[in-house]
């Protein structure tokens, strides 16, 4: 039997994932689920949102932070739910930017309930030395 090695790092992180969903979730304990990955140009959001449209969501950039809004509506109406897995209501995801990113060329994307948000990333000047003469 191979014993895994254990790292209190990625339990500590994986805590801390379930504590921002948990504080992010709408009134209906709803947040959908978010990747957030970061390429040489650009930090890219993906959200699972299936059965919203484009006019369900709002997205805004405010001091450094984006925030992912919408509002899901229960697809059945009942008196009673004796099980409910799948989120309704509203929902708000907001994360925190870099301070070099494009703010101004910020795209976003919905395909078959999935929404793409594409943050460019503004070019770090490199550094250049100067001789002194």
């Amino acid at each position: 039997m191979p014993f895994a090695r254990w790292d209190p790092f990625r339990d500590l992180i994986t805590i801390q994932h379930q504590l921002e969903r948990l504080a992010s979730s709408g009134p209906q304990g709803w947040a959908p689920a978010v990747d957030l990955c970061e390429t040489a140009a650009a930090f890219i959001f993906t959200a699972e949102l299936p059965g919203l449209t484009r006019e369900q969501i709002k997205i805004e950039v405010i001091d450094g932070r984006l925030t992912l809004q919408g509002r899901r509506d229960a697809r059945v109406s009942c008196e009673q739910y004796h099980q409910v897995e799948r989120g309704h209501g509203e929902f708000c995801r907001t994360f925190a930017l870099p301070q070099a990113v494009d703010t101004e060329n910020i795209a976003a994307d919905l395909v078959n309930g999935v929404l793409t948000i594409t943050v460019p990333k503004i070019p770090v000047p490199e550094r250049r030395r100067v001789s002194v003469s």
